[in-house]
């Protein structure tokens, strides 16, 4: 009791201070936090993120969902669809000082080679569009693709190009594209989320899952990754001995304890929570039905390419590469689910292929031998998915993009002791393909120079491309915001600096 009276006794302003500055910091932080949140238990005049509700978009969106093909690693546009002939005929030449001095590279060092395509290309179609000669199905529907040839980035490592492309910042913590479309827009089917991923190729992209994750937006947004094997959701079904009845009266009490404690601390991640547990156990019926392959004819599954509960040998393996085989179905069997699912009513769904890293350095990353097996991996489901999608009159309302998060150099990759061919990272200049959805057919927008280095007209960056498809589905890129450490964060960026295409739009 004395040494308690002796200290207040004797307690100045200062010492006040001083001793109370973690706990008054404490209280400012959680203050300003506090502010980012919309609302609390005690407000209602605006509504908690709950399960997304379906709302409608502005007049100008011509797309309803998208599927968006990312192959990751960066496939090479120069062996793909950018025919160069100046760059064939001065193969294996010094690369010219301009194009090095001042740039940085991942692993070119000093002066390497020009290196000329290995591949024939051909124009396809009524519109003309040039296609290597490893491409055998894609000529089919290349008068319902448009080519963007002038794309570029800022970065030019995978992850932070990854994230870039897909949450709109190279760092960790951006939401990601379908996040930002299913807050926008919400769900159309209740009983399945509204933005999807599925993967092939053996590994999991370099970014991780921190590419289809919420950021700083209501995990009730977060992309919900699906196999095309087995339990399509891991954990979705219910353990031994529990049965539906059991799950929902477990799932009533919990309900009741989470409001509880949502009533006392207003967190809208409890809201949040409670949920995605309701939406797991409606997905318990609704996503193996939706995911079923078996249930597709013959004639639709040939025509893919898919083979239902298909396990590929090369997912055993340390890298997986090595045992790539083009005859692989994993991502015919996601195309045909990614189908499936728009028709279902998802929102959003995101393929990652991973495999497309070709450097040179070793058998599986070599352009002669492992690039022909990839594009043997997805030309027919490509292919399949546009044929598909426009037999069913989903086309015009399901928007394709196809792409990786940078593209390959002009000149081959000079790593010492290397005995592939191969090409670094390259920024400045890649191609993407768009379809459907609002985007003009039969297009090539965007020409790169004589070597397809630089974009000579046309360019477009990846904020540009993200612009456009908010717009096309209805959403306006600089007003699609949400409260995020004190600013109004978007997906193109708090400065906005970027346009939609407009030239590849119907």
């Amino acid at each position: 009791m004395h040494n308690t009276h002796f200290f207040w006794k004797n307690l100045t302003r200062r010492t006040f201070l001083g001793k109370s500055g973690i706990a008054l910091g404490s209280i400012a932080l959680t203050s300003m936090l506090h502010r980012d949140i919309p609302t609390t238990a005690k407000d209602n005049t605006q509504s908690l993120p709950t399960t997304p509700e379906e709302k409608k978009p502005l007049s100008f969106g011509k797309a309803k969902s998208v599927i968006f093909l990312h192959m990751a690693g960066a496939p090479s546009q120069l062996d793909l669809f950018d025919p160069k002939p100046t760059l064939v005929r001065f193969s294996g030449k010094p690369c010219p000082e301009e194009y090095l001095k001042g740039k940085r590279f991942a692993f070119i060092r000093g002066v390497p080679n020009l290196l000329g395509s290995p591949y024939r290309f051909q124009q396809c179609g009524k519109s003309g569009a040039w296609l290597s000669e490893l491409w055998k199905h894609l000529p089919k529907v290349a008068d319902d693709i448009t080519f963007v040839k002038g794309v570029k980035t800022d970065q030019f490592n995978h992850a932070p190009a990854q994230l870039l492309m897909h949450t709109g910042t190279s760092l960790f913590g951006g939401a990601s594209l379908g996040s930002w479309v299913t807050y926008g827009l919400g769900s159309v089917n209740r009983d399945l989320p509204g933005f999807i991923v599925l993967s092939s190729g053996g590994r999991t992209v370099d970014a991780g899952k921190s590419i289809w994750g919420s950021g700083f937006l209501p995990s009730v947004y977060q992309g919900v990754q699906c196999r095309s094997q087995g339990d399509p959701v891991l954990f979705l079904s219910n353990p031994n001995g529990l049965d539906d009845r059991g799950r929902r009266e477990s799932l009533d009490t919990l309900r009741e304890l989470n409001k509880l404690h949502y009533e006392s601390q207003g967190d809208p991640e409890t809201q949040t929570r409670i949920e995605q547990y309701e939406l797991a156990y409606r997905m318990q019926a609704s996503v193996p039905k939706a995911m079923d392959l078996s249930k597709e004819t013959r004639q639709t599954l040939e025509l893919y390419g898919a083979v239902p509960g298909y396990i590929p040998d090369s997912d055993r393996q340390d890298d997986p590469r090595a045992h790539y085989k083009g005859n692989d179905p994993s991502f015919a069997n996601n195309c045909l689910l990614a189908r499936r699912l728009v028709e279902a009513g998802v929102r959003f769904v995101q393929l990652y292929d991973w495999g497309w890293d070709h450097h040179g350095v070793s058998p599986g990353e070599d352009i002669t031998n492992t690039l022909p097996i990839k594009i043997q991996q997805i030309d027919r489901a490509i292919s399949a998915l546009i044929i598909d999608l426009k037999n069913r009159g989903l086309l015009d309302s399901t928007l394709v993009v196809w792409g990786g998060e940078f593209g390959r150099t002009p000149m081959q990759q000079n790593t010492a002791g290397q005995q592939f061919i191969g090409r670094d990272h390259h920024p400045y200049a890649f191609t993407m393909m768009m379809a459907g959805g609002g985007v003009k057919p039969g297009l090539s927008y965007g020409v790169t120079d004589d070597i397809g280095y630089y974009v000579r007209e046309g360019e477009v960056d990846v904020r540009d491309i993200q612009a456009t498809i908010l717009h096309l589905l209805g959403l306006d890129a600089w007003k699609l915001t949400y409260p995020n450490k004190g600013l109004n964060d978007r997906l193109i960026g708090v400065e906005g600096k970027c346009r939609v295409i407009k030239e590849i739009l119907i």
